[in-house]
């Protein structure tokens, strides 16, 4: 248990032994002292022996560094209210995690812990992971029902005691309460936060369907339609939208039966976080019309703001939340000053995060006001800027010597996919991280388009099917991956990762933008299944159908521009892999005849990029010769 969480224990018992001593030195304090169980009233009585008891020494009589002040003290009766317990925050279970979904808690308010026990399934950006107990103790309240998603790392869901017997303390416990058996707050105070409480009892019984995670990295997505409309019937496995995240269109799939009740998002919405409430589902066709007045606030979560919706300004009374739930992060107070905004067209010092979150949103942060350390725009300003409206778009001040749009006789504003605005992030990330390399070969490949003929009219008299170059070269990577196995690897800040299985990543052009679908084992599959498969994910990925599985996970990435008559060229490290292969086209070239004199051959130019973090040049030179020996005899790849 750390210190912080120890101190309201610390802290009444020193209250007490000074109720104690203030009841031994003066008689007659017997019905006081049933009283002085409570915190607060011990951190009266101790307020009294302090000043007054003439048994204990006046506080200006003793060494400053010995004794904690009085208000130190009373700051710690909120806390003594309860039983001395740990607060379990939601952890962070993958490196790139900052938020996660509780889907089941695997132990129950009153159970006992043990380190290594499982406490809950958390479903983080990479997979679903159990969450291990650290310490011994007894489950005494569990603040966030499974279920809920979107919880930021470090949000307190659940509360752990040393002593069984402490776990009435917390039977009546709620999030935002100083004490379980407070007194009723009057009336007036009451009103606001019923007000802020979400008001499903008033409603039929429903569930509120939130935006889905669909990708392991998707963080926002845009409702591209409604399947189902409201009082249509749901079954699990209907379609109930069509959801553009990061990577792909993806069908959002209903998980259980009902009748929708509302559509609180509309379809076209863009930019929905996950976790916010987009659909409620009643139980039965007769409940539909109860929901006509039902909101977003209505289901405890807000609605995607518009771009062009004025925020309102009424000030409203903060309360506690009455159901627990994902908790939100606490609003500023109101009365605290705004830095002073950046002067317009000077320079934005912002922290890499407060950037990105303006980028995904859309916003300039040009002339933002920054509450960091000197000035410095940090999340929360971002955020703030965010739900105030924004400022003029980012793209229009991305770089402050660029042109006014005014300049411009005539333009269009091509709005950016989330796939796009995803791509340009990863690949500004990668080229700015990573150290790149080139390594360049050009292999002849006479021998392999001979033997790809041959290949091609066996299918075309049986099975059917076409053999491309590319197919060549996947199988050739694959297997040039597997003799050198350290190409097949990527970085980590304390070991580098080398992958058993070999998964080629292959670039894919889409009108939403680039889509990089996996050949899982490629080295294992013959070159029939993987021309097959590539046709088929290529297809899927130009109609926005891929499954994430499809496109997440590869360990070596190829990007063929050789159709176009791109003769060479270098492309950028996909991360988290090392290295990245740009194939350009066949070119005739003159050479040297065996038998003397010349005579005319193919060849094929490819540049292989490398993070030299993870790939020496040695290493990469080797992966590349046999690479080429396996396009130069491509009979081996059949061995």
């Amino acid at each position: 248990m750390s210190l912080r969480q120890r101190l309201p224990r610390l802290g009444a018992c020193l209250l007490r032994g000074l109720a104690a001593a203030e009841h031994k030195s003066t008689p007659g304090l017997a019905p006081r002292a049933a009283a002085l169980l409570s915190s607060r009233a011990l951190s009266r009585a101790a307020a009294s022996a302090l000043g007054a008891a003439s048994n204990l020494p006046r506080a200006s009589a003793l060494p400053q560094q010995s004794v904690l002040s009085l208000a130190a003290l009373r700051s710690f009766s909120a806390a003594a209210d309860l039983p001395a317990h740990q607060e379990l925050a939601m952890p962070s279970l993958s490196p790139t995690m900052n938020q996660g979904n509780i889907v089941a808690w695997k132990k129950k308010e009153g159970d006992s812990v043990q380190p290594g026990d499982i406490l809950c399934e958390v479903e983080t950006d990479k997979a679903t992971i159990e969450w291990e107990a650290q310490e011994e103790g007894f489950l005494a309240k569990i603040l966030v029902p499974e279920g809920t998603q979107g919880i930021q790392v470090g949000t307190t869901v659940a509360l752990l005691v040393e002593e069984e017997s402490d776990l009435a303390g917390f039977k009546d416990y709620t999030p935002g309460t100083a004490a379980p058996a407070a007194t009723a707050a009057p009336a007036a105070e009451a009103a606001p936060a019923a007000a802020a409480a979400p008001s499903g009892g008033s409603f039929p019984p429903h569930q509120v369907l939130a935006m889905p995670s669909l990708s392991p990295t998707m963080n926002q997505g845009n409702l591209l339609a409604w399947r189902k409309k409201e009082g249509d019937e749901v079954a699990a496995g209907d379609i109930l939208a069509e959801v553009e995240t990061d990577k792909a269109t993806i069908e959002w799939e209903s998980q259980d039966d009902g009748v929708v009740a509302k559509l609180l998002v509309a379809e076209g919405t863009s930019g929905i976080q996950v976790g916010t409430p987009v659909v409620v589902i009643a139980e039965s066709a007769d409940a539909v019309p109860a929901f006509a007045g039902f909101t977003a606030a209505d289901a405890g979560g807000a609605a995607p703001a518009a771009a062009a919706a004025a925020p309102k300004q009424e000030a409203a009374p903060a309360a506690a939340p009455a159901a627990p739930a994902a908790p939100a992060p606490a609003a500023p107070a109101a009365a605290a000053p705004r830095p002073a905004a950046a002067a317009p067209g000077g320079r934005v010092v912002a922290s890499p995060y407060a950037r990105k979150l303006a980028a995904d949103a859309g916003v300039s942060l040009a002339g933002a006001a920054g509450s960091g350390p000197g000035g410095r725009v940090v999340a929360a300003d971002v955020q703030q800027l965010i739900a105030s409206g924004g400022a003029a778009p980012a793209a229009a001040a991305a770089y402050a010597g660029a042109p006014a749009a005014e300049a411009y006789a005539s333009y269009t504003d091509v709005p950016n996919s989330q796939i796009r605005k995803v791509t340009a992030r990863r690949l500004q990330e990668s080229k700015q991280q990573i150290p790149h390399y080139y390594l360049t070969i050009s292999a002849r490949v006479d021998a392999l388009q001979r033997f790809r003929q041959h290949l091609n009219d066996t299918l075309a008299a049986t099975s059917g099917g076409k053999l491309s170059l590319n197919d060549f070269v996947i199988k050739a990577s694959a297997l040039a991956l597997r003799k050198v196995p350290e190409v097949n690897a990527s970085w980590y800040p304390d070991f580098i990762r080398q992958y058993h299985n070999v998964d080629c990543s292959v670039a894919v052009q889409t009108p939403i933008g680039l889509m990089v679908p996996i050949v899982k084992d490629a080295d294992r599959k013959g070159l029939a299944a993987i021309a097959a498969e590539v046709k088929e994910l290529a297809g899927r990925a130009k109609e926005g159908k891929l499954r994430p599985e499809e496109f997440t996970g590869g360990t070596f990435t190829i990007s063929n521009l050789g159709m176009y008559g791109i003769s060479q060229f270098a492309a950028i490290v996909n991360p988290p892999q090392a290295c990245i292969l740009a194939v350009g086209t066949t070119e005739q070239r003159v050479v040297p005849g065996a038998g003397g004199g010349f005579e005319e051959a193919t060849f094929l130019n490819c540049t292989l990029s490398c993070d030299h973090r993870v790939v020496d040049g040695a290493v990469g030179a080797q992966w590349l010769a046999a690479f080429k020996a396996y396009l130069e005899n491509p009979a081996t790849m059949l061995l």
